[in-house]
């Protein structure tokens, strides 16, 4: 799973959370009345955030490099068994059937072990992405709810792409605040 997947998860999360938020409210929990709802809403970009941050762009560096880490790795075992391949397909005219027996059941053990290899380092790299994106969206959590207080909003709601906002006038988005607040408190 990579970053942009975990991203799209992570968002799908703060959607789900503000979808309840927003039904909630526009419901007024009771069946059969209609309340109208006084207050402030505003909206963020949650994509927008992740990218314009200091942090963001920071978590997103991280990711990437520790990604590129691990993929190298397996680039190395890789080719390593490409070798083992190419040398087994050369020798095999010479080779007596009970050698043959003994690289082919080499090279699949070396197989094996790279493909558990390979789903290590992809558990590992989705973890990592988790909890960089856990933390900040933790992060982002408490500085758009100083920001939400501060202006005075009741509601912030998610407008990214897939988001549960289908129209939001320009006025209600507080990304840039947010992202200016967010920086200033985790330069």
């Amino acid at each position: 799973m990579g970053l942009m997947e975990n991203t799209r998860r992570w968002q799908t999360g703060w959607m789900c959370f503000f979808c309840v938020v927003a039904m909630t409210i526009s419901l007024g929990g009771c069946a059969g009345t209609v309340t109208r709802v006084e207050g402030n809403v505003g909206v963020i970009n949650s994509q927008r955030l992740l990218n314009d941050t200091n942090a963001g762009k920071r978590a997103k560096e991280n990711l990437t490099a520790y990604s590129k880490n691990r993929q190298a790795l397996m680039e190395l075992e890789e080719r390593e068994l490409r070798r083992m391949e190419e040398d087994f397909v050369k020798q095999s005219s010479i080779l007596s059937p009970a050698a043959k027996r003994d690289r082919e059941e080499q090279f699949r053990r070396r197989m094996q072990e790279y493909q558990q290899k390979a789903a290590e380092l992809n558990r590992e790299v989705q973890e990592k992405q988790k909890d960089v994106l856990e933390g900040f969206r933790d992060k982002i959590e408490t500085v758009v709810a100083k920001v939400a207080k501060r202006l005075g909003l009741q509601v912030v709601i998610d407008k990214s792409k897939g988001g549960p906002t289908v129209y939001h006038e320009d006025g209600l988005d507080i990304s840039s605040e947010v992202i200016e607040e967010f920086n200033r408190e985790y330069p």
